[in-house]
């Protein structure tokens, strides 16, 4: 968020707004700031309606991306020749189940992330994933 957004940020607040009100929104602006300053992860690359996933953390390598077109719902979707991920980012509109397992099997370790999430390291190998209707 730049300077000139946050001032307006803040000059847009109801003129009965209490001080502590203003502050609260400058703060949230100014984290915002340094959420995107050289002190942050960077996000991996992935675009609305797709799940990604990269085979390294912290979203290195090449994402596996997938549409939610080309995705049965509700269905287990094993990755393709054996391949695995640490990280992920979920931008489907729907949440998405993380697999340990290649058959979505819940005795191995699994996770449900919901849509807008991005997990740069993952405690486990994901082999697998489910989207859910909602």
């Amino acid at each position: 968020m730049t300077a000139l957004a946050v001032a307006l940020t803040a000059a847009a607040q109801p003129v009965g707004a209490q001080p502590q009100q203003r502050a609260a929104v400058l703060g949230s602006a100014a984290h915002h700031q340094a959420a995107e300053g050289k002190g942050a992860p960077r996000l991996g690359e992935c675009g609305p309606g797709e799940l990604c996933l990269w085979e390294r953390a912290e979203f290195k390598g090449t994402p596996r991306v997938h549409e939610l077109r080309g995705i049965d719902i509700e269905s287990c979707t094993p990755l393709t020749g054996g391949a695995s991920a640490t990280s992920a980012a979920n931008r489907t509109g729907r949440p998405v189940t993380l697999y340990q397992s290649e058959e979505c099997a819940e005795t191995a370790e699994f996770h449900t992330h919901p849509s807008g999430s991005w997990t740069p390291e993952l405690p486990y190998r994901v082999r697998a994933f489910k989207v859910w209707e909602h």
